[in-house]
């Protein structure tokens, strides 16, 4: 659309007196109608009430947040300079011992071994639940719709179970009298675990506890997996095999490096679910044998509760989110040095 403007002058009743017209004409092609005036936003900007809105809108968030986990925390943090017993408890006193809680703990061997334990622990599941995780969801990627419905399904009753009923299923599998597993084992040909006490050794107990979690955390896993592998172009995946790569090529060649975002947040969100496993343990067989399986949760409620020493359950608890927020500072510059190169 080409538009023409010309000025016309035109004679004023007043002798001496002309009147500028500014006359406008517009040729189209294809019957198009003119263009409208552009609108231009206002030189004051946005109005307070503009401005304030979304801060209002995040504000219930924000209350809710610092009342449900902010003030515990404090709570939490002020118990641990205490000498909180059970003398100090029934007769309502408060005393301040000062950082002695925490060289207790930095100075008693037992506390190192239990923080060993929990990041071995910790490191051994995320690497089964990251492994077994994606191998799921790569199978979801490849059945017929109705083997992938009923698999989903599978995998979202596992997901949706409560942790205390799965925990309670697991110890009756595990039953050394009554038990699916030792039965099973024993028509095998183990003769020798018909009556095995799964939970009267270190190992064992947490062979249960590790197969529980890594039940229960595949299907987040597997769903993440299938869900980023549809965002993958189909063409990616003929190129590569016009050029002759085979499985383990693809993945590492096309579905690692674009879904490399995904397996950070994934793998940084199973190291603090796990991390912080509680339930499990404890209802299993509550730390044991003989404190052999405690983490440091389970530790700190042992020590706190169980023990009724407070302030040293809490001093424990403040330092192991310390130790949790150190592993998750590192981690954290890696996935910001990843977005920085996408």
């Amino acid at each position: 659309m080409a538009v023409h403007s010309e000025r016309v002058q035109t004679q004023s009743p007043d002798p001496g007196e002309a009147v500028a017209a500014r006359v406008e004409t517009s040729a189209t092609g294809g019957g198009s109608g003119g263009a409208a005036p552009k609108r231009t936003r206002s030189a004051g900007g946005p109005g307070l009430g503009a401005r304030l809105a979304p801060y209002l809108l995040l504000l219930p968030a924000t209350v809710a947040t610092l009342a449900l986990l902010g003030w515990p925390l404090l709570k939490t943090v002020l118990l641990s300079f205490q000498n909180l017993n059970r003398r100090q408890l029934v007769m309502h006193i408060t005393e301040w011992n000062g950082f002695d809680n925490y060289k207790e703990q930095l100075t008693d061997p037992e506390f190192w071994s239990v923080t060993g334990r929990t990041v071995a622990f910790t490191a051994i599941n995320v690497v089964l639940i990251m492994v077994a995780g994606t191998l799921v969801g790569l199978l979801l990627n490849h059945l017929g719709k109705k083997m992938r419905l009923l698999l989903q399904i599978g995998l979202l009753m596992a997901w949706a179970m409560p942790v205390v009923a799965a925990t309670t299923v697991y110890t009756w599998l595990f039953d050394s009298q009554w038990g699916v597993v030792n039965w099973f084992l024993d028509q095998l040909g183990w003769h020798s675990m018909a009556d095995y006490n799964w939970l009267s050794n270190e190992y064992t107990t947490f062979f249960v506890v590790i197969l529980l979690i890594v039940w229960m955390s595949i299907p987040f896993v597997a769903f993440n997996m299938y869900a980023g592998l549809t965002t993958i172009p189909r063409e990616l995946y003929e190129a590569a095999r016009m050029d002759g790569a085979g499985s383990l090529k693809i993945f590492s060649a096309v579905i690692f490096p674009n879904l490399k975002p995904f397996f950070l947040a994934t793998t940084f969100l199973e190291v603090i679910w796990v991390f912080k496993s509680f339930t499990q343990i404890y209802a299993i067989n509550a730390g044991g044998p003989e404190k052999l399986t405690r983490t440091l949760p389970v530790h700190a409620f042992l020590e706190g509760s169980s023990g009724q020493h407070y302030g040293v359950g809490s001093a424990i608890a403040v330092l192991t989110i310390l130790m949790l927020g150190a592993l998750m500072a590192y981690y954290f510059r890696i996935m910001i040095k990843q977005e920085d190169e996408l």
